[in-house]
């Protein structure tokens, strides 16, 4: 079972690999969005935990100044009309407790009084303690072995006495570890967080574009004949998208009116010219049926200004033909048409102008089909140039 888990997660992953774009405009807003997202959460993330750690020393350190401050005044008055030595433990174990340890020593540097806390630890802990708070005024933090303690270390004077050096040490190893707890559980929540924000992201991302995807879809399925009849609409895209859909709608219109302009004028033009070009050959042809007094040169002349005004008056057919096949009202004129003569003929017509062998097999069977005889003459002959065009030379076709 957890096999067939970790194959179903693997295809998936890879399945978003395959799906995931880094150039398209919904990955880049996507780790865009989520990035700024994930930047600013996490800064909150830090500045909160360096905000909460701040609070947490200067809460310490107004708690072991506290002690400094008040420590003087609780030995005068515990010791009331006595010496002030007396008043040094009553003090002390007032103020004390089981995280706070506050000991004195004289100015022989011999300890004179401590917390209770301190009695049942060995001379080097408050030896160690002594020398991190050594020279030390303000409170500081210190790290002995695997604790954490706030230090500080000041002159005592009572009722104008100097009576050594007062110690303050607070255990603050649990706040701390509390702390770092507190700190874990928040980079856990902003990480998941920052995850479901990114999920939010790509899923509104995806929903934003989707009017673009349409978009796509919709003028994918346009052609050349839909030019002219197509209107893309969405009517609840934004407005961008409304904007760039009515700008396209516009292209179209131009488009569609000049390719329409395009094919009247091709129209037009070989309508035209065919007509005059017509007349043009039958003239020259009737010339040449006629000349019977032109010589030599002047005959070759007038065959070859009679063989180019027949071609360009195929040549304009076929514009012809091609435009009206655009607007769809290409004719046909069907008849009955025996194939074997016609292909002979177009075999004998390549042959002539490709100076190629062009082979024809006639079987001897007769083959008659219904067809326009123009059109499927002038569909063998380009079969034939285009196999003249793009086969070796010197090889039969």
């Amino acid at each position: 079972m957890p096999l067939f888990l970790f194959d179903r997660l693997r295809h998936s992953v890879r399945q978003l690999q395959g799906n995931i774009d880094p150039h398209s405009l919904r990955f880049r807003l996507t780790v865009g969005v989520a990035a700024v997202a994930a930047l600013g959460m996490g800064g909150v993330a830090l500045w909160t935990s360096w905000k909460m750690q701040d609070l947490l020393i200067v809460t310490h350190k107004q708690k072991v100044q506290y002690l400094v401050d008040r420590f003087p005044e609780d030995v005068e008055r515990y010791s009331e009309m006595k010496s002030a030595q007396v008043g040094l433990q009553p003090a002390i174990d007032r103020l004390g407790a089981n995280n706070i340890w506050l000991w004195v020593k004289d100015t022989r540097g011999r300890v004179v009084a401590q917390s209770m806390a301190l009695e049942g630890r060995s001379d080097n802990t408050r030896m160690l303690l002594t020398q991190a708070s050594q020279n030390w005024i303000v409170p500081r933090i210190s790290r002995l072995s695997d604790r954490d303690f706030m230090v500080c270390s000041v002159p005592l004077k009572v009722k104008g006495t100097d009576l050594g050096q007062l110690y303050v040490a607070q255990d603050i190893t649990e706040d701390r570890e509390m702390f770092a707890g507190t700190i874990r559980s928040l980079g856990i929540a902003s990480l998941l967080a920052i995850a479901l924000m990114t999920v939010a992201i790509a899923v509104y991302v995806r929903r934003s574009l989707r009017p673009l995807c349409q978009f796509d879809r919709l003028t994918a399925k346009i052609s050349a004949e839909d030019l002219g009849q197509i209107q893309i609409s969405l009517d609840r895209a934004p407005s961008e998208v409304r904007k760039l859909t009515q700008t396209f709608n516009m292209m179209l219109d131009r488009l569609s009116q000049s390719w329409e302009q395009q094919r009247q004028f091709m129209g037009n033009v070989s309508h035209e010219l065919r007509t005059p070009l017509t007349l043009v050959s039958g003239y020259l042809q009737s010339t040449l049926r006629r000349g019977n007094n032109l010589t030599e040169p002047q005959r070759e002349a007038l065959s070859i200004a009679a063989s180019e005004a027949d071609r360009t008056v195929r040549l304009l057919q076929d514009l012809l033909d091609l435009a009206r096949a655009d607007r769809g009202y290409l004719p046909f004129h069907l008849e009955p048409v025996e194939l074997n003569e016609l292909l002979s003929e177009v075999a004998n017509m390549g042959r002539q102008y490709a100076q190629r062998e062009i082979i024809w097999n006639d079987r001897g069977t007769l083959i008659k089909v219904k067809a326009d005889r123009d059109r499927l003459q002038q569909v063998l002959i380009n079969l034939i140039d285009n196999a003249v065009k793009y086969s070796p030379s010197g090889e039969a076709v």
